[in-house]
């Protein structure tokens, strides 16, 4: 079975940083595009970064430009969001997806990507 499951969510002050993983289970990532995605209550679920199979490319929202940081490990299946200078706004449950994808880069577009993990929580607040 094909599976995606992230973790390092968690509650945080605002300025702090968190990690978070998602790792693969029942394929390999090599040949896939991975992206982080959002969806704070209320509002559509939203792009967040993506990162290409080889890792050469990578794609960022203009409000975490600068602040989040994506990586891929593909000898451990995993990829990374290093999220620092964490704001309110950044508040939302986040999912990790993934996309077969032949060419480097990535789109980040949520109808892209066939499969989900199932989220976790990231709470900034003082």
């Amino acid at each position: 079975q094909l599976q995606l499951v992230e973790s390092g969510g968690g509650l945080v002050q605002p300025g702090g940083s968190l990690s978070l993983s998602c790792a693969a289970s029942g394929f390999t990532l090599d040949h896939f595009a991975i992206g982080w995605f959002r969806q704070a209550p209320g509002k559509e679920r939203e792009g967040v970064s993506c990162i290409g199979p080889n890792g050469g490319r990578t794609n960022y929202a203009d409000s975490v430009k600068g602040r989040f940081t994506i990586s891929r490990d593909n000898a451990k299946n995993t990829v990374y969001l290093q999220m620092n200078s964490l704001k309110p706004e950044d508040t939302a449950v986040y999912y990790c997806a993934a996309y077969f994808r032949i060419q480097v880069g990535c789109i980040m577009t949520s109808r892209e990507y066939k499969y989900w993990g199932q989220g976790t929580q990231i709470t900034v607040s003082s």
